[in-house]
């Protein structure tokens, strides 16, 4: 867990008046502005330290920008200056923030959630759909009728249920082991 003070913020650690407006990255140095609108620059690769004031920086612009009416237009200048955005007395060139950065990243999460979701919806659905597989009544003699064998079934369960014997049932099927029926398995009822 970090450690968070108020000696991390710039209002204590900077001289009165002092904002920080930005960083450059290729030379690694913050920049500030005091109140007068002096620009100064700290050293590098630190964030506080002893600042210099930049004696070649470009002016703030004034607020009387003939785009003033228009947000969406950024004011530029001859050198290539923009203000940036962090700074309070000037318009940063992102003039509408969009929210939608955060959801362009978490896209490839919903979008395995969904592919997930339809491959669960497809086995619940699908699966239990399939038909079981049909007994063969062609191996069945005569007026015998095929049927398939489910858990807990019995020679005698399955005799009962057409009104026969067990002896019946045995006739139909020779060779039916009674102690070995399986689920699935296909028997001949008379």
């Amino acid at each position: 867990m970090g450690r968070w003070t108020q000696y991390d913020e710039d209002e204590y650690r900077l001289p009165e008046g002092m904002k920080r407006v930005g960083y450059d990255a290729d030379t690694a140095k913050y920049y500030f502005r005091d109140r007068d609108g002096t620009l100064w620059e700290g050293p590098e690769g630190a964030q506080f330290g002893e600042m210099r004031q930049v004696s070649n920086a470009p002016i703030a612009l004034d607020d009387h920008d003939e785009h003033a009416d228009d947000l969406e237009a950024a004011p530029s200048r001859a050198d290539g200056y923009q203000p940036l955005a962090s700074d309070p007395n000037q318009r940063g060139h992102f003039a509408s923030s969009s929210s939608s950065h955060a959801y362009r990243m978490l896209f490839p999460f919903f979008l395995l959630i969904a592919v997930v979701l339809l491959l669960v919806i497809r086995l619940v659905y699908y699966g239990s759909r399939t038909d079981p597989k049909q007994p063969d009544a062609s191996l069945c003699p005569g007026t015998s009728e095929a049927v398939l064998v489910h858990e807990g079934d019995t020679c005698w369960k399955l005799a009962q249920s057409r009104n026969r014997t067990v002896d019946e049932l045995m006739l139909v099927n020779p060779g039916l082991d009674c102690n070995g029926l399986m689920p699935g398995q296909s028997v001949c009822l008379p």
